[in-house]
């Protein structure tokens, strides 16, 4: 099961973790506050509380986006930057309107994924570098993905520009769910 109802992460962690299926965290179950320092803690706080819950093994996630600029926020308050309950497009554009065009727009994305099953605790971290463009383009991915140009490829495309399966070869929950294959049971 994962620790969440975002349709996004889901549809983008699922082929990453097969042959292991995914499945959204049902209706009924409520996770807590994501009141980590980092997001292995985060991580661990809704992969614990939906294993709890549902008595299944849970993958949850969290990630989101460091800019150099402003000392690596918004870090774990990536999903929450312009507010509880910014838009994608709104957290977009307080980091755009922070980060000036001119100076540094160095960005990492980070993602932790957690296993929870029992006893059993599995971490597993990914990264993504890039750089912060001001020109927001592409209909691909969410959240920030318009405006990261990823280092790995050299022809300026922003992750929401990339086919799927570019992006999944080299995105920071990519790496991560490949480094947490590695590790899961069975």
């Amino acid at each position: 099961m994962l620790a969440s109802r975002n349709p996004h992460k889901l549809r983008e962690l699922a082929p990453l973790l097969a042959p292991h299926e995914l499945e959204p965290l049902p209706d009924e179950v409520e996770l807590p506050p994501e009141t980590g320092e980092t997001f292995a803690d985060n991580a661990l706080i809704k992969a614990r509380a939906a294993a709890a819950a549902t008595g299944r093994p849970v993958v949850a996630d969290d990630s989101g986006i460091e800019a150099a600029a402003l000392g690596g926020r918004p870090g774990v308050r990536s999903a929450r930057y312009a507010g509880e309950d910014a838009t994608d497009e709104q957290n977009l554009g307080k980091l755009l309107r922070e980060v000036p065009p001119e100076g540094d727009t160095r960005v990492v994305y980070a993602c932790v994924l957690a296993f929870v099953e029992g006893d059993t605790e599995l971490l597993a971290e990914g990264r993504c570098e890039g750089t912060l463009t001001h020109e927001p383009r592409g209909s691909g991915g969410f959240g920030y993905d318009p405006a990261f140009v990823p280092a790995d490829y050299a022809d300026g495309r922003t992750m929401a520009e990339l086919a799927p399966e570019e992006k999944d070869a080299i995105s920071h929950r990519g790496r991560a769910a490949r480094a947490l294959a590695e590790k899961l049971p069975g």
